[in-house]
């Protein structure tokens, strides 16, 4: 009986050792194509590293120098523009109950006792998130002091994602489109005041004003589209009740 060593196996075939062969010709290839490529990348790399390296600083400096512009000069700008701004505010909430109020609105624009207004925060810190508050409340101030066109440049500046600051300032541009007669505008701004942060609070006010400026402009449609979404998804709201009866006279167009 024939034997054989069992550490090796058993010997290979014609076909194996062919194969065999040619695997390893083929991981040879492949190494060697792996080779070719990295010494041609360090090869590139040798000629271009000038360069390469001179594109790095670039961008290390211009992120560095993002950086310091942000620390030593965007937030102390910030601080004080929010500082400057104080007297300003103080003015705006006192005009809301008081008797004269467009005079103490128009200290809170263009300030009062030495302290800036509103326009000097827009004028004086232009890139700041205060300025762009200042755009929001210099725009209101217009509006109640029925300076419509101001009203609506001011709070058309005005940029924000904030639940409540954003569409009041969209739904204010509506009020002052309404007051200079061009309800079309107004129709659009509205619309956009309702369903731009849907909450209990701006979006069934701003579709009651939608609806409402709707019926004024024989869009039976979108009377009764406005005022059903008042009644469907805000049933709670103290705008509801209304909803009703106007969508009654929508329906009757």
């Amino acid at each position: 009986m024939a034997t054989y060593k069992k550490r090796g196996g058993k010997p290979k075939t014609k076909v194996e050792k062919q194969s065999a062969i040619e695997d390893e010709s083929t991981t040879a290839e492949v190494f060697s194509t792996l080779d070719e490529g990295a010494s041609k990348t360090e090869a590139w790399f040798e000629k271009n590293q000038k360069y390469v390296l001179g594109f790095v600083g670039v961008i290390a400096v211009a992120v560095l120098g993002y950086l310091a512009f942000i620390y030593f000069i965007q937030d102390p700008k910030e601080k004080e523009a929010m500082s400057e701004m104080y007297q300003a505010q103080s003015y705006f909430d006192q005009a809301l109950t008081a008797p004269a109020k467009d005079s103490i609105y128009g200290l809170s624009l263009n300030g009062g006792n030495g302290k800036y207004g509103f326009l000097d925060i827009i004028d004086t810190y232009g890139s700041t998130k205060a300025a762009n508050l200042a755009n929001y409340y210099a725009g209101m101030a217009y509006l109640n002091t029925n300076d419509y066109k101001n009203a609506i440049a001011y709070l058309d500046e005005f940029k924000s994602d904030d639940a409540m600051l954003g569409p009041l300032a969209k739904g204010a541009i509506g009020d002052a489109f309404v007051q200079l007669d061009q309800n079309d505008k107004a129709l659009g701004y509205y619309e956009t005041a309702a369903t731009m942060q849907q909450n209990d609070f701006t979006s069934p006010r701003f579709l009651l004003k939608a609806g409402i400026t709707a019926m004024k402009l024989g869009n039976k449609d979108a009377a009764i589209k406005h005022f059903k979404a008042i009644t469907d998804k805000y049933a709670t709201a103290d705008q509801a009740a209304k909803a009703k009866t106007y969508l009654a006279q929508a329906e009757a167009m």
